[in-house]
């Protein structure tokens, strides 16, 4: 039996949809049919095939185990095994030494004779703009004290150039160190912290999720969930771009800080009631090491339970 096929068995057996599968995983429902259909072209690449394969399986009550190591034969040879498996280092090309023709050389020579010349040109007209500056330090225009009345002046010297205002660095995408999943105990303590480097891996078709709960508001249990992004240093942060599920009804907070723990975080950013992609402009530009996505209250979905997912967040701002 395939992998595709040991999937299909065992959703079918769960009494689970492609849908279903696709709310609890986080992961869209083409690539859930892919995969059932032999076809991994949609996840991106070997690491996130067996990403995908093991979180259906267990979203479906299947080993994951056999499938993998199927996957790992099928795909890189019977002597592959999962933790040698890495993903495909892009070969350093080499370039040939060519010898250098007398053409060449002399194309060399012309060049150096060139740039000398430019040079010598330009040391020149150095010499030439220091002595003036020098001729104009040495007859300075006279000031005059307001109690006494104007002279006329009738040497003439340059007006000194105003000088450049500094402008900010322009807002860019800032690049997260790591991210782990959040929960009320604080890092490490969220759900599904395996996934949460899905969450910054540019990657549309992969996902983060959390656990799925009986209400919105996780059964009474925790005041909430979340990602917390750590920059690796200090930055200045002014949009946040988080690509959710389709389902509608999160509410979440955005927080910035210095120090990973709740309390910490400043409120920077507010959303409620949002699905799909949220974008959100800070009035006043955050400033901090970690960046917190931290919901309140989950949307619902198929099954009649409540879960977020993040397929992707992006930060802009200035270091």
């Amino acid at each position: 039996m395939s992998i595709g096929e040991a999937l299909t068995t065992a959703r079918r057996q769960a009494d689970l949809t492609v849908s279903q599968v696709s709310q609890r995983t986080g992961i869209p429902e083409k690539v859930v049919t892919d995969i059932e259909g032999g076809d991994y072209s949609a996840c991106g690449g070997d690491y996130y095939a067996r990403r995908h394969i093991r979180t259906i399986a267990g979203a479906v009550g299947a080993d994951p185990e056999p499938l993998i190591t199927e996957y790992d034969t099928a795909r890189l040879g019977p002597r592959a095994r999962p933790d040698d498996v890495t993903e495909p280092v892009t070969p350093v090309r080499v370039r040939k030494r060519h010898r250098l023709g007398w053409t060449g050389a002399l194309a060399l020579v012309l060049v150096v004779a060139g740039g000398l010349g430019f040079a010598a040109y330009h040391f020149r007209a150095g010499l030439r703009d220091t002595g003036a500056a020098l001729t104009a330090r040495a007859h300075p225009v006279a000031r005059h004290h307001p109690s006494h009345s104007p002279v006329p002046n009738t040497s003439t010297a340059a007006a000194p150039a105003p000088k450049a205002s500094a402008t900010a660095a322009p807002a860019r995408v800032l690049k997260p160190a790591s991210v782990a999943a959040f929960g009320s105990s604080g890092a490490g303590g969220g759900d599904n912290s395996d996934l949460a480097p899905l969450a910054i891996d540019g990657n549309p078709a992969t996902a983060w999720h959390s656990d799925w709960y009986a209400t919105a508001s996780f059964g009474d249990l925790y005041p909430g969930t979340g990602l917390l992004v750590d920059m690796g240093r200090p930055v200045t942060v002014e949009t946040v771009k988080i690509t959710l599920g389709s389902a509608h009804g999160a509410r979440l907070q955005v927080r910035v800080g210095a120090r990973p723990a709740l309390q910490n975080l400043r409120t920077a950013a507010r959303a409620a009631g949002v699905g799909g992609t949220v974008s959100l402009h800070l009035t006043t530009p955050a400033r901090g090491r970690y960046v917190l996505i931290w919901f309140t209250s989950l949307p619902p979905d198929t099954a009649g339970t409540f879960q977020v997912s993040v397929h992707n967040v992006r930060l802009t701002g200035r270091s």
